[in-house]
């Protein structure tokens, strides 16, 4: 796949094809509820109906998970925008790519890994936080020692692997569907001229559809493993 442009600020370096595409969903995703949330009625209409569906099915991903009263007070919202986010951003290198010479400057920001380990340790930081709210700081540190103190090093280890698996689970998934898109669009399909180009066509559509359904389910799969993750912080084992 081509290389996005990256540029350097105080010597950091920023991807802005991750930006761009980031700050392109936030917007949608604002809009988008806004414009469902639009004259809220005691009898609902449809689009009240869309949005009242999706913070009932995300509120139910909360509740199945964390068992804790105020934990899901708290998490309900950021489940509900945390769920469209990633959804949009799933979406965004299927339909839409900006190219300008050998730079990418608009494509999906979670087949970035930067962009889904940032979405990860959001998670995490407040898993982090609701744990030591329910059980205190000491409390907290010390559910990493039990039943017996030696687990506690192995119980850290398993942080960063639940870190890693949840934030390179979302990227693995998006990134190889937009390699295979690349490849049947930039290889396949004028590698033996018509022929190929007219069989290029329907595949490339149906793995685009498959590709919907596969980010769909990953925004569900990456809100549902941090509800767990939360909630097992939140849990006296």
């Amino acid at each position: 796949m081509e290389e996005s442009f990256v540029f350097k600020f105080l010597g950091l370096n920023f991807d802005l094809a991750g930006m761009i595409g980031s700050t392109l969903m936030a917007a949608v995703v604002l809009f988008v509820c806004i414009w469902l949330s639009r004259k809220v009625e005691l009898r609902p209409n449809k689009k009240q109906n869309v949005i009242e569906y999706l913070l009932d099915f995300t509120d139910g991903i909360v509740k199945d998970n964390v068992s804790d009263p105020d934990a899901r007070k708290h998490l309900s919202l950021y489940a509900f925008v945390l769920f469209l986010f990633i959804f949009c951003m799933n979406q965004l290198g299927l339909f839409l790519e900006v190219k300008v010479g050998d730079n990418m400057f608009v494509k999906s920001p979670t087949a970035d890994p930067v962009t889904t380990m940032s979405f990860a340790m959001m998670t995490l930081l407040l898993s982090f936080t609701f744990g030591m709210q329910k059980f205190g700081v000491g409390g907290y540190w010390r559910n990493y020692a039990e039943p017996v103190s030696f687990l506690f090093p192995i119980n850290m280890i398993e942080e960063i692997t639940n870190f890693l698996t949840l934030s390179l689970r979302l990227y693995g998934n998006i990134y190889a569907g937009e390699v295979l898109l690349t490849l049947i669009g930039n290889s396949l399909a004028p590698s033996f001229g018509i022929t190929t180009m007219v069989l290029a066509a329907p595949l490339a559509m149906i793995w685009q559809g498959f590709s919907v359904f596969i980010g769909s389910i990953q925004a569900y799969v990456f809100v549902t493993l941090s509800m767990v993750y939360i909630g097992k912080k939140v849990t006296k084992e």
